[in-house]
């Protein structure tokens, strides 16, 4: 039995078009970790505050250990919770800040300062027990809030997008220190965010929130290799997109300009039917115009811009196989590295080439 289950969740706000949660289904197995990912208005931080207890669902059951928590009181589900502001008391010390709920839970002196002493020493910081908040940088505020959710050794520790105030350094480092923390409490953890990044960093799985409906539920790399829809391959990571008919008979996506292009299809659909396929940068071969290119699929195109960028080259290219309609051409991009093959230059036309085991079609 999973330690945490959405079950027909909705949550609605008056006068709102849409739910902001519709008919969740979600489990969290004890000691995994957990990122609702998403973008802004998705609905992954209203599921976070419908399990921490400051939100009530407009209909469905939230179970911890297969109870139902839905009336049950925030104080009372045993959730350790981090903001995104850290919510830390200006006027108290970092251990009397650490301390609070511990004090609200009336444990004893001498076993609350056994605690904060341990939660500080978790975190790094009992060097700095009698300093206040301000007194502190960014990423040692955000320490002090992540050791007063676990101080009072929660079952579940909720995160809502705690990172997001750091500078990159520092957010990078924050995230190895989470990654730390989890690795050796072995804590249930549920975090937030809208980077993909921190998710694939940190995440045992990651739950993609879009418009209030999770799009897929599944591990870092199942989501990068294996997208359920075009939404879920164009959120994850950078991915090209060119829109055509799929030509069931062949298995394969017919361009606007009648190029067949074959990739691996998920789900089926009629022959005729509207289909975008999705091939990553680093899977797309780049050669100058004639150059021969060993895989099924190619496309012309003319290069636009070449960035370097350390260990590898971004080029930016223009399709001809673009939509006659509308005159637009679809621009992509390639990862080539480290060296630049010869005859790439910006304006010249180029051939593109990507294998169909390599390429998804939606």
């Amino acid at each position: 039995m999973a330690l945490i289950e959405f079950e027909h969740v909705t949550k609605a706000y008056p006068g709102g078009a849409a739910p902001a949660v519709a008919d969740l289904n979600l489990q969290v197995e004890a000691g995994e970790f957990l990122t609702l990912l998403g973008p802004s208005g998705s609905g992954k931080t209203t599921t976070l505050m419908l399990l921490a207890g400051f939100e009530a669902p407009s209909a469905g059951t939230i179970r911890l250990d297969g109870q139902p928590i839905e009336a049950l009181p925030a104080h009372r589900r045993n959730m350790g919770v981090v903001f995104q502001s850290y919510s830390l008391f200006p006027h108290m010390t970092v251990e009397q800040n650490v301390a609070f709920p511990l004090s609200v839970r009336r444990t004893s002196a001498s076993v609350a300062r056994a605690k904060v002493a341990a939660a500080l020493d978790k975190v790094r910081l009992r060097e700095f027990a009698r300093r206040k908040p301000q007194q502190l940088s960014g990423g040692q505020q955000q320490r002090v809030a992540l050791a007063r959710a676990l101080v009072f050794e929660p079952r579940v520790v909720l995160m809502d997008e705690p990172l997001s105030a750091l500078d990159k350094k520092l957010r990078e480092e924050m995230q190895l220190e989470i990654r730390r923390l989890h690795r050796e409490l072995g804590v249930t953890m549920v975090f937030v965010t809208h980077d993909q990044a921190e998710a694939r960093t940190l995440s045992d799985r990651v739950a993609l929130f879009n418009q209030g409906r999770v799009e897929q539920v599944a591990t870092p790399k199942e989501l990068y290799e294996r997208p359920a829809n075009s939404f879920v391959a164009g959120f994850i990571g950078d991915n090209n997109m060119l829109r055509g008919a799929r030509d069931a008979e062949r298995g394969c996506l017919r361009t606007p300009r009648g190029a067949l292009l074959r990739a691996r299809c998920a789900g089926v659909a009629p022959d005729g039917r509207d289909a975008i396929l999705c091939v990553r940068p680093e899977a797309l071969h780049v050669a100058a115009e004639g150059a021969r290119l060993a895989t099924e699929n190619r496309l012309d195109a003319t290069l636009v811009d070449a960035i370097h960028q350390g260990d590898h080259w971004r080029l930016v290219m223009q399709l001809h196989d673009g939509n006659a309609a509308d005159g637009r051409a679809p621009e992509w991009f390639a990862k080539i590295g480290p060296a630049l093959p010869a005859g790439l230059d910006r304006g010249r036309r180029v051939s593109l080439g990507f294998r169909a085991d390599e390429a998804w079609m939606y």
